[in-house]
């Protein structure tokens, strides 16, 4: 199944949820307004179960959750100041008509200090401004167009961190499983041994406080498998909050932890895909670069500019008496002295740009921390699995020779079989966590170089 198809699959489940839980708002509505009163054959609606897979909530988490969706609507803001800014380099327009009554003061011109007789007067015009070279408006554009990018790059950066949370959340999941299927695998095994002690308790051959340790050891096992049973539903909860989906949905999580996770070649190339691909520096090289054209744009506050301004119109006493006038002006603005605002604002923008110089040089130190440090885990949750997984054949081993052991009733032989048990309930133990330790790394080791879309 293509990644498009796979996508449209999870949009369409998704959706179906979002009308499920709609329609049971809506009854819920209904049944409020009529008094609380149900129909004999209403039923509530449910809502569909859902199986999810790694990859289906990592496209569910970009599709639902709401930090993500925010950050998409950064990108339009940026989008309209760019717009703002490249508008203030266009011609405006604009148009009055105005129709005016009204006598006037005659000592005003050198007159009798006499009042003039009413008259009226009638005047339609369009004006038109047009900044025809100006440096600052032109940086100030080119800067607004930097920082879209830069909340492009955010959103991705939002993005990937909220697909970490979810992959993790997911691993976590995982482990609970894996560790609810440990402590059954636990108790079947002590099943079968207790019936067996059982039934040698009944010829002579064992003591009640060989079946009483081995009831406690159940007992036990019993707790701890209920315990990773709230793990499950805790992490599934988890997910549903980050996917943003009804808490009511059935989920279950398809996939499983791999026993088997390839790397990068070397260090050097992790370094590599993670300066190329996170979106981390990508977005804060281009707010370099943005304030360094803010910066331009507020020196060239120094530079003359032009400006190329204009009117047309009918004058007269009533609109069907009028006269064609017009007003045509070329501007030509230097600045000479602003009380050195201008100077305080140049020496504000220079502090910005090497303040996010600085921030560019501790994010690449910390984007190469990351890499190192997921490389490290990586390396040692592969050694512990073939550590664990050793570790498993031998308490296998070892609970299969006590068992013969026990076959022959030494003194010893119940001890050896406790021993077995325990040592194959750590073994489980230290595999599954062995895995989610192997599974997170391939996640952290995603996120370091950006490449979480890889992730399976």
């Amino acid at each position: 199944m293509s990644k498009l198809q796979f996508n449209k699959r999870n949009n369409y489940v998704s959706i179906a949820i979002v009308v499920a839980v709609s329609l049971g708002h809506h009854c819920y509505a209904e049944g409020a307004v009529s008094g609380g009163e149900r129909s004999p054959t209403s039923q509530p609606q449910s809502i569909p179960p859902l199986s999810l897979t790694l990859q289906g909530a990592l496209a569910a988490a970009i599709e639902n959750n709401p930090a993500v969706l925010l950050y998409k609507e950064r990108i339009e803001e940026a989008r309209g100041q760019v717009q703002t800014q490249l508008g203030a380099m266009l011609p405006n327009l604009s148009s009055t008509v105005r129709q005016s009554n009204q006598t006037v003061f005659r000592g005003t011109f050198g007159l009798s200090p006499t009042r003039s007789d009413p008259f009226s007067i009638f005047d339609a015009r369009v004006s038109a401004t047009q900044n025809i070279l100006s440096v600052s408006l032109i940086q100030r554009w080119r800067a607004s167009r930097e920082m879209l990018q830069v909340s492009e790059a955010e959103s991705e950066s939002r993005k990937f961190d909220t697909m970490a949370s979810v992959a993790l959340t997911y691993m976590e999941g995982l482990k609970a499983m894996g560790r609810v299927k440990m402590h059954e695998a636990n108790q079947q095994v002590m099943n079968d041994l207790l019936g067996l002690i059982k039934q040698r308790q009944r010829v002579g051959v064992a003591t009640g406080l060989d079946v009483a340790r081995l009831e406690a050891q159940l007992a036990s096992e019993r707790q701890q498998a209920s315990v990773s049973q709230y793990a499950v539903e805790s992490s599934k909860l988890n997910l549903l909050n980050l996917l943003a989906l009804p808490y009511e949905t059935p989920l279950a999580l398809t996939d499983e932890l791999q026993p088997d996770v390839p790397g990068p070649s070397s260090a050097q190339t992790a370094l590599d895909d993670a300066m190329k691909q996170r979106p981390e520096v990508v977005a804060q090289a281009t707010r370099v670069k943005a304030t360094e054209l803010t910066y331009s744009s507020i020196t060239g506050e120094r530079l003359p500019s032009l400006v190329a301004q204009g009117d047309y119109g009918q004058i007269g006493n009533r609109w069907g008496n009028t006269l064609e006038t017009y007003n045509m002006a070329l501007l030509l603005q230097i600045p000479i002295f602003d009380g050195g605002q201008r100077e305080g604002r140049i020496a504000q923008s220079r502090s910005q740009l090497r303040q996010e110089a600085l921030r560019l040089q501790s994010i690449l130190n910390q984007v190469k921390m990351e890499v190192h440090d997921a490389m490290a885990a990586l390396t040692g949750a592969k050694d512990q699995v073939g550590i664990a997984q050793a570790g498993m054949r031998s308490a296998s081993k070892e609970l299969e020779l006590a068992r013969e052991r026990y076959a022959v009733i030494t003194a010893s032989s119940h001890f050896e079989l406790t021993n077995a048990l325990t040592a194959v309930a750590r073994a489980r133990e230290n595999q599954v966590e062995a895995l989610f330790q192997l599974n997170a790394a391939r996640v952290n080791l995603a996120r370091a170089t950006g490449s979480l879309n890889t992730l399976q």
